[in-house]
């Protein structure tokens, strides 16, 4: 898990086994920004869902492709790392795409700089989104 903030966090595809080392972290919200397309059943939402139900932390779905990734996503996303109890893991394949979602949602909350930042020190350079930040934030 890589920390963007103080309360969310982002990963690489998580794993059933990843449960207890996830719940023993204080993590609360486990959101998938992966879509199943792109996995083995294994380790697709509804197999995800029913592991960590049962370590009794909350499960949100919200597959991100460039299709979905829409200001609509954006904002339940957002809404859904608000609405919780504690600290959220959200994942996809590298934890970049989760760091998007954030980044695209923190606009107006944060500054530029400080969105980029915060995903910078967790190893994820999205300063090509620069110019869409700024206007975002405009």
């Amino acid at each position: 898990m890589r920390q963007i903030t103080a309360t969310y966090f982002v990963s690489p595809q998580i794993e059933v086994d990843d449960l207890p080392t996830i719940a023993a972290a204080g993590i609360k919200t486990v959101i998938c920004n992966r879509p199943d397309e792109e996995v083995p059943p294994s380790h697709q939402a509804a197999a995800l869902k029913a592991a960590v139900e049962a370590a009794g932390l909350k499960f949100v779905l919200m597959p991100v492709t460039h299709t979905t990734m829409t200001s609509d996503l954006v904002a339940a996303q957002h809404a859904a790392i608000a609405d919780n109890e504690g600290p959220v893991l959200a994942y996809c394949a590298s934890g970049t795409r989760s760091s998007i979602v954030w980044a695209l949602g923190a606009v107006g909350e944060m500054s530029v700089d400080d969105i980029l930042a915060a995903t910078q020190a967790a190893g994820y350079d999205l300063g090509g989104m620069r110019p869409t930040l700024e206007a975002m934030a405009r």
